[in-house]
């Protein structure tokens, strides 16, 4: 069984005992629940359900494991023969969420 599961800007396809890494935004601790409603797509043994956008009660949970950081990206302007330089860095804040169960 998987599902195609949407977090915010971001689709996941997902089957049971995957990890992902989602932008939740919150200080979420280890172990708790996390369940995702927004579920655009759910398949199991060759039949496939599809949501327009959303299955209606179809629902995704995960247990969180933690919390890691991206990737660091690096932001560089500069406009030559003017001296002007500017770096910035930075490094998205990710959670950790390994899937138990597909509902749907």
């Amino acid at each position: 069984m998987y599902a195609v599961i949407s977090d915010r800007t971001r689709q996941f396809t997902v089957r049971t005992g995957d990890e992902i890494l989602c932008d939740l935004g919150l200080e979420a601790a280890p172990g708790t629940q996390v369940t995702f409603d927004s579920v655009a797509l759910v398949g199991h043994e060759g039949s496939v359900k599809i949501g327009k956008p959303f299955l209606a009660g179809a629902k995704v949970t995960g247990e969180v494991v933690g919390e890691e950081l991206g990737d660091k990206v690096i932001a560089f302007r500069f406009k030559r023969r003017k001296n002007v330089r500017k770096k910035r860095g930075h490094r998205q804040a990710y959670v950790r969420v390994k899937i138990s169960n597909i509902e749907g």
